[in-house]
């Protein structure tokens, strides 16, 4: 690929995303290679492999706003639908019946004139670099941690108005009825990373390998090497937001 054929593809198809919002995935070492699907996801590929063309690799994509940046991978193709990281998740931070941390949404594509294949699709809060439940807050209730990026909720500053309900582009959040409070996924810090654990529950919980958690600004880690795996695409959804999510995706 020369450089001609990188700048048309870094282009086309993006001009939802801002220059601000290149730069944000350069530091984490991507490059933009188009939108699909209506803009609802965003096509990423390493900078690795981008940078013959550009020559160097930048010196800002080997920056990271947090330290530990927590992420996560979801290798959609091995999702199986088992449903044990709802029940780990469930068990683990005491969410209610009628609401959720994280769930999986089922769609269907054509591989055939007549045949249909089920994708299965886990959802959680995807910890954005720019949330858009934060920003609209009135109490500061939900709020960014400054060491790890996890967006947390402070349910004594809670007053239960939903306004970060609705600003969530990922529907990620819901109201708990019995601590008055809204609640969401924060990567099981209070009940695990906090205390020593390596893996939020739903990770350690399923089978298929699918949930892939770990820190992006070390190198070594898993979660690092499959974003940043050769000859593989990872996306965001719903790029066109703004939100910069720390959950990206990808069939492996």
């Amino acid at each position: 690929m020369d450089i001609k054929e990188l700048e048309k593809l870094q282009n086309e198809g993006t001009d939802s995303v801002t220059s601000s919002e290149r730069r944000t995935f350069l530091k984490a070492g991507l490059a933009i290679t188009g939108v699909f699907l209506g803009g609802s996801v965003l096509s990423l590929t390493s900078i690795r492999n981008a940078h013959g063309a550009l020559g160097t690799m930048p010196e800002e994509a080997k920056k990271f706003p947090y330290s530990p940046h927590y992420s996560m991978v979801m290798r959609q193709n091995n999702c199986i639908d088992c449903e044990r990281c709802k029940e780990a998740c469930v068990a683990t931070n005491h969410v209610p019946s009628y609401g959720y941390r994280t769930t999986i949404l089922e769609t269907q594509r054509p591989i055939g004139p007549k045949e249909m294949e089920r994708i299965f699709v886990p959802v959680l809060c995807n910890q954005c670099n720019r949330p858009p439940c934060v920003r609209v807050c009135p109490t500061k209730a939900t709020y960014k941690d400054k060491t790890t990026g996890i967006v947390m909720m402070d349910n004594k500053k809670c007053i239960g108005c939903k306004t970060c309900m609705a600003a969530c582009p990922y529907n990620a959040r819901y109201f708990n009825e019995e601590t008055r409070a809204v609640d969401k996924c924060n990567f099981c810090f209070d009940t695990r990373l906090s205390k020593g654990e390596k893996l939020t529950a739903c990770a350690a919980a399923c089978p298929a390998d699918v949930r892939v958690f770990g820190d992006l600004s070390d190198t070594s880690s898993r979660v690092y090497k499959l974003v940043h795996k050769p000859d593989k695409l990872v996306w965001v959804l719903r790029p066109e937001t703004g939100a910069l999510p720390n959950v990206f995706y990808m069939n492996d």
